[in-house]
């Protein structure tokens, strides 16, 4: 037994409490998760498949997506059955390195389909506003580029993380109020000074919203480029190309700002919708990307269409 004053740098496990203050009803809140979870597997992995198995899916549009897909199915994967551990078998021990683990993949997978959604606007950008040169500008040296960028700075952006949660002490307190691990819940935790976990967090933000700031700038000049059009029609094709990605951006950002609101500003706001929000912020993006492509990209919709059909 430690005592209370006693500090140890790696404690052994924590203890995820799930939803705070909903423990009563984790059984019915689980079935959604679940629900959602599924459709997340199976609509990313539809995508995939259709991407590989069909060659007119070439386009650097269906490459990226291809990525964003295989980023949505870990994400889920590294988050939801976690969750239902806790609400089906009351399993909220977790080891101490597992936790960072999963604090590490979570964060990183985070920063990656960002990434994603930033490449997604400017293969939009250069396919509306300079589509003469759509296939000089992105070629397959600029996705191969342009993918390991999406995976090496998010990589690069969480490692200091581990390292910021190994150099903390932790007291007796070994309960962490949510269902999932992630960096400042974990330094919460410690005894120690937490000023630079804080500072080193509000600057991986930063990058998160200069990405949402470089979409928005692209897609300024994605309507300004789309209203010089001649005619009507060719406006509406345009806009149409676009509406997928900008579902997908509005299903990611959406709960990732409403919840880093909330939990810098909203103190009157009960604990529990905290961390409903922050659960839907990692399920909803991944079950809904796959039905916001499947549904407005004809390509996608008719080879799935003719796939049941084989069947």
């Amino acid at each position: 037994m430690i005592s209370h004053n006693s500090s140890v740098f790696h404690p052994a496990t924590f203890f995820l409490l799930g939803i705070p203050g909903l423990e009563r009803i984790h059984t019915w809140i689980s079935l959604p998760f679940c629900f959602v979870y599924l459709v997340a597997l199976l609509g990313n992995v539809t995508i995939l498949l259709v991407i590989k198995t069909e060659q007119t899916l070439r386009e650097p549009m269906f490459y990226f997506l291809a990525i964003l897909s295989t980023i949505d199915l870990a994400l889920s994967t590294t988050s939801v059955p976690r969750m239902l551990g806790i609400f089906w078998f009351d399993a909220h021990e977790i080891n101490f390195g597992a936790c960072v683990a999963q604090m590490f993949l979570i964060h990183t997978f985070t920063g990656m389909e960002a990434e994603v959604l930033l490449a997604m606007a400017f293969d939009r950008y250069v396919a509306i506003c300079a589509p003469l040169h759509y296939t000089t500008i992105l070629t397959a040296r600029v996705l191969v580029g342009i993918s390991m960028c999406t995976v090496i700075r998010p990589v690069v952006l969480t490692l200091p993380m581990v390292y910021l949660i190994y150099r903390l002490p932790f007291c007796q307190t070994r309960v962490i109020a949510h269902s999932y691990c992630e960096h400042m819940g974990i330094a919460k935790l410690s005894c120690g000074n937490i000023r630079v976990n804080g500072i080193y967090g509000l600057f991986v933000v930063s990058f998160f919203v200069l990405n949402l700031v470089l979409i928005g700038v692209s897609y300024v000049y994605i309507l300004r480029a789309v209203f010089r059009l001649p005619s009507q029609d060719a406006r509406l094709k345009a806009l149409s190309t676009c509406g997928s990605h900008v579902g997908v951006i509005c299903v990611f950002y959406i709960p990732s700002v409403f919840s880093f609101l909330t939990h810098r500003f909203g103190q009157n706001i009960p604990r529990y919708i905290h961390i409903l929000i922050a659960n839907l912020y990692l399920v909803i993006p991944p079950s809904l990307n796959p039905i916001i492509y499947g549904v407005r990209t004809k390509q996608i919709r008719e080879r799935v269409f003719h796939m049941f059909k084989e069947k």
